[in-house]
């Protein structure tokens, strides 16, 4: 067979960004596996090696940000020929929709749970949620889609109970990590010198929040649970980027905690604060699988996370992590007070089963897809 030829749409670049980072892991894999690559986006990291085609239209504000940037690659597609076309925004015109942003209703439905009747009624009013939410729609209602990449098997569920699609098109192809570059060995690497760096004590629990999105990502009930530790010693990371981060740091104030949390900002290389931490805490709101949690687990963390966070089919309860509710700092904080005892042998059963998501094994079910749809087409 032929070098495949596959378009992926992905709007932006973010290096922070979790589907950006399973995109650029994607490619190279791809890349040694003889597919060829071409990425319709705005923008993009220029050594990602794929074939780079700008649609970036003008716009202002983000509801016209997704519908100019749609039109433009939907545009830009019928122009070109590829065996296949894998979107991981929400647009009509591609054979393959990789939910890695999970399901906007849901999301929607999850975060009214936290928010008040004010905050509710300004959501549905909102004029970008009501294009995202048609867009959703459009996109699964589509004659094109062919099959949907579902990151984790709370998101399949989810499209499937929400717009009614056939099982045999939901293929559930979890994340890939890099297995040597996250390591244990980072704690060795890292731990000493990070301590010493942020005036951490060596013997002091760390614990760790890696993702943009705060607010769909827990940090608020995060900052209540470790206010409620009664070990003064323990210390928060927060690494990742987010406008509302400067209300979080006086949220940390009021809640009397501020001296021991440390927001880090955005880091290009998380490897060094994996190797800080005893354990990663992901309280998530909605998160349909976070690299972060494939990653710190291959580092030897234990993960604490939410039910609704894709991750926690990764979690076997009392074995490598803890699972609650994400609205519920009490349980949370009960979790967090076990690591102390727990976190070295919950962390090497973490690495252990990290070893089944390698970046091979994602790549291998990607290929596999792609050619049995190719199959199919070509039968038909």
């Amino acid at each position: 067979m032929s070098a495949l030829k596959v378009a992926i749409i992905r709007q932006r670049y973010n290096p922070y960004g979790g589907a950006e980072r399973f995109v650029s892991r994607a490619l190279a894999a791809l890349g040694a596996a003889d597919v060829s690559v071409s990425v319709l986006a705005r923008d993009w990291e220029p050594r990602s090696g794929a074939d780079f085609i700008r649609c970036d239209p003008f716009y202002l504000g983000r509801l016209w940000r997704d519908w100019s940037f749609a039109r433009a690659a939907c545009r830009a597609l019928g122009e070109r020929r590829f065996d296949l076309v894998q979107a991981h925004e929400r647009i009509a015109c591609c054979d393959i929709y990789r939910a890695g942003d999970g399901v906007h209703a849901q999301w929607l439905e999850n975060r009214a749970r936290a928010s008040g009747a004010f905050a509710r009624t300004l959501t549905r009013l909102n004029p970008y949620h009501a294009y995202t939410l048609a867009a959703e729609r459009r996109l699964f209602q589509s004659a094109r889609l062919r099959a949907v990449i579902c990151n984790s098997r709370m998101v399949a569920g989810e499209i499937r109970r929400r717009f009614g699609l056939a099982e045999a098109k939901l293929h559930v192809i979890h994340n890939g990590v890099d297995l040597e570059h996250f390591h244990p060995r980072v704690k060795a690497e890292h731990r000493a010198a990070m301590r010493a760096r942020l005036g951490i004590a060596g013997d002091a629990t760390v614990f760790l929040f890696v993702g943009s999105g705060f607010e769909r990502k827990g940090v608020p009930q995060l900052l209540e649970a470790f206010a409620r530790l009664e070990d003064r010693s323990a210390r928060l990371a927060i690494v990742g980027v987010d406008r509302s981060q400067r209300a979080m740091q006086a949220r940390a104030s009021r809640l009397g905690i501020a001296p021991r949390v440390v927001f880090a900002g955005g880091q290009e290389d998380v490897g060094p604060w994996y190797g800080l931490a005893d354990c990663l805490v992901l309280p998530t709101l909605y998160d349909p699988f976070p690299n972060a949690a494939l990653e710190a687990m291959a580092c030897g963390l234990p993960l604490i996370t939410s039910t609704s966070c894709g991750a926690a089919e990764l979690v076997r309860e009392g074995e490598n992590g803890y699972v609650c509710d994400a609205l519920d700092s009490a349980a949370l904080a009960d979790r967090m007070r076990i690591i102390r005892s727990q976190a070295a042998d919950l962390g090497r059963r973490a690495r252990e089963h990290a070893l089944e998501f390698g970046l091979e094994a994602m790549v291998g079910r990607l290929l596999g897809l792609y050619r049995s749809l190719l199959r199919a087409c070509r039968c038909g």
